[in-house]
């Protein structure tokens, strides 16, 4: 337990010197008083004084150990973690009211059953920065990166289908994940973009091919998702080009429970190795010699009263 133990302070050693001086020029002298028959109480006596002696001493050489302030380094490293930058790029157009997808809880639009997958989602990646981009007609970030999972979870239970407007700007969401992970200096970067659609030229602002080559760019693995009861509910051969040229893989769910599928593939990425930190923990000992000291002084002072009252 002690092995290892050094001082902050040695040199406060010193200041005992101060004491053997006081204690061997200081001696305090007390008027002499003739009691008669004074030898037997000789005995006991001499040994009070070598007690109170050893009181005295153990107290200053203990309160002065603990002013020196033994201390331990006590080396630790964190675990090296493995995780993701991700962006979520989630579809709220008008087509994800939509009901019927999840055929246990038919009522269920298709943005509830996806809140749902995806808070699940988010909960199990431990390690990732992860943020959110919502569209619609228009995209926007709902959050950025945060490794705060319930902070996170609780905004995409927020989300609401239109809120971006009903029409589809599915590249310009590409893009805008793109940008959220811009300023990452991680090595590994994911978008996950789900939709349930087409892109709607009219809204669309950013060219396909334009959206890729900035993912690509920026180094971004793109894990398109086309969710829909039937193929031609999205563009699947678009969602397959943005993956292929990102090295991603492209996904399709035609219910519930392909979608929690496709989740769970997305789940086991390969991750990316974060550093590990070493750090050092200072464990102090004072408190050990402080107690020691400041009992034996305690002592010492009761003693040496009630011999003195005696």
């Amino acid at each position: 337990m002690f092995d290892g133990i050094y001082f902050e302070f040695p040199k406060i050693v010193f200041v005992i010197f101060f004491f053997i001086a006081c204690e061997t020029l200081c001696k305090m002298r007390l008027p002499s008083i003739y009691f008669p028959h004074a030898g037997q109480f000789m005995k006991s006596s001499v040994s009070t004084s070598k007690l109170l002696f050893f009181l005295k001493w153990l107290g200053i050489v203990m309160l002065i150990l603990a002013l020196m302030s033994p201390v331990k380094d006590e080396p630790y490293e964190l675990a090296p973690k493995k995780g993701h930058e991700i962006a979520l790029v989630l579809d709220a157009s008008g087509s994800m009211d939509t009901r019927g997808f999840d055929t246990n809880n038919p009522m269920a639009s298709r943005f509830d059953v996806v809140k749902k997958i995806v808070r699940d989602f988010i909960q199990k990646r431990k390690n990732d920065n992860i943020g959110l981009v919502v569209f619609g007609a228009y995209s926007f970030i709902a959050s950025p990166l945060t490794y705060d999972k319930h902070i996170l979870s609780g905004i995409v239970s927020q989300l609401q289908v239109g809120m971006a407007g009903k029409y589809t700007a599915l590249y310009e969401a590409l893009a805008q994940g793109v940008n959220l992970l811009k300023m990452t200096k991680s090595k590994s970067k994911v978008i996950i973009l789900l939709t349930d659609g087409y892109s709607t030229p009219q809204v669309d602002k950013i060219p396909l091919d334009v959206a890729i080559d900035l993912a690509k760019k920026e180094g971004v693995k793109v894990y398109p998702i086309g969710i829909g009861s039937g193929v031609q509910d999205y563009n699947r051969a678009v969602l397959v080009k943005i993956a292929k040229a990102t090295g991603g893989v492209a996904f399709g769910a035609s219910n519930a429970q392909e979608l929690q599928e496709v989740y769970k593939q997305i789940n086991k990425l390969e991750k990316s190795e974060i550093k590990n930190e070493t750090f050092t923990y200072l464990h102090y000992y004072y408190f050990y010699p402080l107690f020691v000291g400041l009992i034996a002084l305690m002592l010492y002072i009761y003693l040496r009263n009630k011999r003195g009252s005696a």
